[in-house]
Order: C-alpha cells, then sequence, then structure tokens
C-alpha cells in the first residue's frame, strides 16, 4: 500500500507541475476541469489607469472585466500609481503577492524622470486567499544597486534550487561604458527582504532589456525546464534547465512578423486543459493592448502562430502589462464573489438635495459639486457582516469602506477583523423622511443610522424630525 499511495502522490505532483508549473498541494492544483484564468494588469496612463485590475476567463483568449472593469487594488504608497504587476502564488498555495512598478506617468512624473531619476522601489501586496490584500508596501530593490536609477517590470519565481523566490526586475544604469536597462535578480522569502542585486540579463552594447517573464515547462514538452520570452528590441526566446543558470538562445518571433518595435511585455499563459500556450504581447506601437499568439512548444520560435481574426476578446478595458493566474475552482469561486460587476451608486441627502455622501482625505461628509466625482462614488456590496445587508466600497479606494469608529465616519482599509466588518456593515430600510427613499441601520449598534450633522456623517439614534430628514438618502446613479 505504501508503494502504491507513493506512486498516486508522484502522479498528483506531476498533474500539479503540468498545469500550473508550482509544486501546489493537492487541494491547491490547479487542474484540467478547473474553471478559468485570473488575468492582473494595467490600463493606461494617469492616477487611475496605472492601478491594479483583474479580469477573468474560461477559455484562456475571451476575457471579461471584473469589477465592472473598475480598478481592484490601488496604490497609497510611493508615486501612488502602479504598472507591469506580476501575481505570484507560493509553492504550497496558501500565499499570493502582487509586486508591481512603482510608476504614475503623467500623474507627477514624466518618462524621461521616470528613467533617469525614478522609484527605486517595487510595491506589494501579499494575500492568503486572493480576495483580502494587505495594505501594499514598497520594497526597495534598486537601492543597492550603484548609481541604479529605476525599478521596472518585477516578476517572481519560486525556484526549487535555492528554496526561494528568484525576484528579477529592469534597473538603468552605467556600467562598462553604457547607461541601459539591464535585468537584476535577488532571492526572496517574503519580498519585503532580498539578497544583493546581481545582474541577471545583459544584452551586447547599447541594446536595452526590459521585460522578461519566465514559464516552467511540464516533462516531455521541449529540451528545457524553463523558457523565458524577453524584449530586448526583439522578443527573443531562450532556455535553460535552471532559473539562475546557462541559458540557450532559441530564437525570436520576428518570423510571424513581430518585433521590440511593436510589442512587448510579454505574459505566458498556460491552457490548463492541453499542452497548448499563450504568449501575450502589449502593442504598446498601436496603443491596442495584448494579442495572443499561441504554440505548441514554447522553446520553438517556429511554432509561434498569430491569432486568427476573430479568435480573441480582451474585454472592456485595455489589457496593459501583467500576469496570468490559473486558477482552482475555489480560488475562482473566491474571486467571482469578491469582484462582481456591481453597479456604482451615489448616496443624495433627502433634505440637503445638491449634496451627496463623499469621503476627503479619509473623513466622510455630504458636499455639492463633488469633485473628483470618485469621492462620492460607491459600489453597495453585500455587507461585509452577513447577508441582508450592505457594505459601501470606494470607487476609486477600492478595499476602503465606509466605517463608524467612536460613531463618527470615516474611510478605512478593510483590516479583515470581524469588528470591521460589524462597523462597515447596515441594514439598508424605508427611508425614515420618506418610504420611497432610504435609510442605513447599524449592523452592530441597531439603535442608531447614518445620518449627517453640520454636514458630516454620524451613526447617531433618531429621536426627531430633523434627524429623520438627515438619516434619509437616495441610492442614485
Amino acid at each position: 500500500m505504501s508503494a502504491l499511495r507513493a506512486r498516486l502522490s508522484a502522479i498528483l505532483l506531476a498533474v500539479c507541475l503540468l498545469f500550473t508549473g508550482q509544486a501546489l498541494t493537492t487541494p491547491q492544483r490547479a487542474a484540467a476541469a478547473d474553471p478559468g484564468y485570473l488575468m492582473t494588469h494595467f490600463i493606461g496612463e494617469g492616477s487611475t489607469g496605472q492601478q491594479i485590475y483583474f479580469s477573468h476567463s474560461t477559455d484562456g483568449l475571451n476575457w471579461s472585466d471584473l469589477n465592472g472593469g473598475g480598478m481592484a487594488l490601488r496604490s497609497t504608497v510611493g508615486t501612488r500609481g502602479v504598472r507591469d504587476p506580476a501575481l505570484v502564488r507560493s509553492p504550497n498555495g496558501d500565499k499570493y503577492w502582487i509586486i508591481a512598478t512603482d510608476l504614475c506617468i503623467d500623474c507627477g512624473q514624466t518618462w524621461s524622470q521616470s528613467i533617469n531619476d525614478g522609484s527605486r522601489n517595487l510595491v506589494v501586496w501579499e494575500s492568503t486567499d486572493l480576495v483580502t490584500w494587505s495594505q501594499p508596501w514598497l520594497l526597495n530593490v534598486a537601492g543597492a544597486i550603484p548609481d541604479g536609477r529605476n525599478a521596472w517590470a518585477p516578476e517572481a519565481i519560486w525556484d526549487p534550487a535555492s528554496n526561494a523566490y528568484v525576484l528579477y526586475w529592469a534597473t538603468n544604469k552605467p556600467l562598462n561604458g553604457a547607461t541601459k536597462h539591464r535585468i537584476y535578480y535577488a532571492r526572496t522569502s517574503d519580498f519585503r527582504s532580498i539578497t544583493t542585486p546581481q545582474v541577471y540579463i545583459e544584452r551586447p552594447g547599447t541594446q536595452e532589456i526590459i521585460d522578461t517573464q519566465i514559464v516552467e515547462m511540464p516533462s516531455g514538452v521541449g529540451n528545457y525546464r524553463y523558457v523565458r520570452a524577453s524584449g530586448d528590441g526583439q522578443i527573443t526566446l531562450e532556455g535553460s534547465n535552471s532559473i539562475l543558470g546557462t541559458w540557450t538562445n532559441l530564437g525570436n518571433l520576428s518570423g510571424i512578423g513581430l518585433t521590440g518595435s511593436q510589442v512587448e511585455g510579454p505574459m505566458w499563459m498556460k491552457f490548463r486543459d492541453r499542452n497548448e500556450w499563450t504568449l501575450y504581447l502589449d502593442q504598446y506601437a498601436t496603443s491596442r493592448g495584448y494579442m495572443p499568439v499561441t504554440t505548441t512548444n514554447p522553446s520553438a520560435s517556429g511554432t509561434y502562430k498569430l491569432p486568427a481574426s476573430g479568435s480573441y476578446n480582451l474585454g472592456g478595458t485595455k489589457k496593459r502589462h501583467g500576469s496570468i493566474l490559473n486558477l482552482t475552482a475555489a480560488e475562482e469561486s473566491r474571486v467571482q464573489a469578491r469582484w462582481p460587476n456591481t453597479a456604482i451608486k451615489r448616496l443624495q441627502s433627502f433634505n440637503f438635495q445638491d449634496r451627496y455622501v463623499r469621503h476627503a482625505n479619509m473623513d466622510v461628509r455630504i458636499d455639492p459639486n463633488v469633485s473628483p466625482a470618485g469621492d462620492s462614488q460607491f459600489r453597495l456590496r453585500t455587507g461585509l457582516a452577513g447577508s441582508g445587508t450592505v457594505s459601501f466600497e470606494s470607487v476609486n479606494f477600492p478595499g476602503y469602506f465606509l466605517r463608524h469608529a467612536g460613531y463618527d465616519f470615516q474611510l478605512a482599509y478593510n483590516d479583515g477583523t470581524t469588528q470591521f466588518a460589524a462597523d462597515a456593515t447596515f441594514r439598508q430600510v424605508a427611508g425614515l423622511a420618506d418610504a420611497s427613499w432610504s435609510s442605513f441601520q447599524s449592523y452592530n449598534h441597531p439603535d442608531r443610522y447614518i445620518r449627517h450633522y453640520a454636514y458630516q456623517l454620524r451613526l447617531d439614534p433618531i429621536t426627531n424630525a430633523t434627524g429623520r430628514g438627515d438619516a434619509t438618502f437616495r441610492v442614485t446613479s
């Protein structure tokens, strides 16, 4: 029996590696029967376009925007913008990280500044369930590189040879007579501290390399355990049997008409039900976002095929440089429950009908002529503390909810605690001043309601007509 169990365990492990490229434990494995894929990406320039967005697909080619096409996470650190997010799953499936470039073009920083004196940090989020994320933190990766001038396009892959993640990114710096972007790497176990950065990939002369992503191959496909695709003037393919070992040039995609002057940001995806891969490429030169090219052998440049017209759909938002995770059934269920396409709403005051509930510097009040408009926009989610209730999530600060503390209101980040859930949950009832409107009764203080007082939002007992007017709102678009 022990021999049989060992063989079964080996088969399960092989299935895990075949469909995910990672050694996941049995409950977390992504198998052919599992339902879909999660893409994390950004969508454009500006302070809202350069944030974390999620999209979902059941077939890997046709994508739907999650969260109604709105951002899923917002950076509140560094430049307060992020690009090039990578989504990393731990080897046993109990943790996830998003690592991203700390960069906000057209919102306080130019391309020249970001190239020559940009952030040396990456932005990192952590989760244990793929839906509840920590507050972001900054990881300084280029500060230890002498005259390192930025840190762009991070990726990470688990390296069983060193029992750590290999974190790699591009940094611009002068070296050996050439100032250009090279790929550096460091090891990390937690994305909070790293080993001393080392040069990982450098091209000859003045040729830069910025984007690269590695995919692990199942046994029997090609001649290499790992294949990487890089943007270095071409979309160059290389193979190796060791992440930090010697890599062999395998050609490029110029044979199908794709070079680095047209596309960038290579993003691998393994189809869960067959030995076929898509390499998504960002059509930056024509501002069209991602397109897929497919192959049955990533290490053979001659096997890549351009997509047929109408064979893919990237959804409503432009998908820019990101990464794709093959989802287990449990992961997909959680993701879709957390980011449904809930309509955007505002709360209009009953007795000051030119005023709307809004947040300002995380305080909450009612104001007329709210600018930016996103400060007065919320998604009415299923209550964090239970069904039959509602919670108000900010549209332009996703993950932040209206929450009472000391009977005062603030916009606060959901810390996942029972106390937060209770403080941010309300029962929507008939309006106290007009039954065709709405009032919101506190979940954990049912004798109190959301009301405004001197234009500030409070949680109060309602005892008179003035209070009933102050505690009545219209949920409106």
